[in-house]
């Protein structure tokens, strides 16, 4: 601005030299659905973006795939995919039990290298080494997975809904991040939907819990044949929460039947809507069709957390 010192010093007032502020932090509404309108109903393909297009400070939210409220939205769920998977597969599976008034958010886990499956490179919130409560653990990469969470969260809250209003869930692998991510976030959230899941880095807990985390509601449920994540591995999850939070917003759901896939065994002999997969292998079908018994049961909590405002 060379000649123009006064409209120079007038630009640069109020923010610290050579920093991008956003015009979003003027304006309430930070994000809106780039492929779709809202109030249009199913899941969008594209990125939630702020309304000036940054959406670099949440790199979770480009290309998130997202279901929009028909009404006002005033509440929302973020929802984590398992191993291998995208959002896309529960964007569609949330688009089937929506609520009129509640935003749903799946985002894509980033393309890693997965020890657990020959170091191959696929979509994983973090590094696996094994699936049994012994096995070593990424430390590192799931707490830094939980950060990223955590920005989502506080951006929705940036963006009008509060806290309280706020149910994160997952899947498998996204399902241990959400349980990780609620009971360690610094704001008290609504309460999670962990399917077919554990806790990871259980050993900290309760002692790394946040004290907003002691009145989550959570919802736990599992497939009993489930050879991925041994329904026995839910129930000591189950154990362990009830020792960070209060013993009765946990509930903890088996399903007869019910494989990793969340889909029900057809019977002896019969065709499984997905082929089992053995323990050793850690790959996740990218595929996930929801067990409807399971489906019901999250819609119903999501009902009880979240009414209209």
């Amino acid at each position: 601005m060379a000649g123009f010192p006064g409209l120079e010093r007038k630009f640069r007032r109020g923010r610290p030299r050579g920093k991008r502020v956003c015009l979003c932090r003027r304006k309430r509404r930070i994000a809106r659905e780039v492929s779709k309108p809202p109030g249009s109903g199913g899941p969008s393909r594209g990125a939630l973006q702020c309304m000036c297009g940054n959406t670099m400070s949440v790199p979770l939210l480009t290309d998130a795939a997202t279901v929009s409220g028909a009404e006002r939205e005033t509440a929302a769920v973020i929802f984590l995919h398992g191993l291998g998977d995208t959002g896309h597969s529960w964007a569609d599976a949330l688009s089937t039990i929506r609520l009129p008034h509640v935003k749903y958010i799946c985002p894509h886990a980033p393309r890693i290298p997965v020890t657990l499956n020959m170091k191959m490179v696929m979509p994983s919130w973090f590094d696996l080494m094994g699936l049994s409560p012994d096995a070593p653990e990424d430390e590192a990469g799931i707490k830094k997975a939980a950060e990223n969470i955590k920005a989502l969260i506080e951006h929705e809250m940036k963006n009008g809904i509060p806290a309280n209003r706020i149910v994160l869930g997952g899947f498998s692998q996204g399902g241990a991040l959400s349980l990780y991510t609620a009971l360690t976030c610094p704001h008290p959230l609504a309460g999670i939907v962990a399917l077919s899941c554990w806790l990871p880095l259980h050993r900290a807990f309760p002692q790394a819990a946040n004290g907003s985390a002691k009145d989550l509601a959570i919802l736990q449920c599992h497939g009993e044949l489930d050879p991925m994540v041994p329904v026995r591995f839910g129930a000591l999850t189950a154990e362990k929460l009830r020792s960070v939070v209060t013993p009765a917003r946990v509930q903890f759901k088996t399903y007869p039947g019910v494989m990793h896939s969340s889909c029900p065994q057809v019977g002896d002999g019969g065709p499984l809507p997905t082929p089992p997969l053995p323990p050793s292998s850690g790959w996740e079908p990218l595929t996930i069709p929801p067990h409807p018994q399971e489906m019901a049961a999250v819609k119903e909590f999501l009902e009880k957390l979240l009414p209209p405002v």
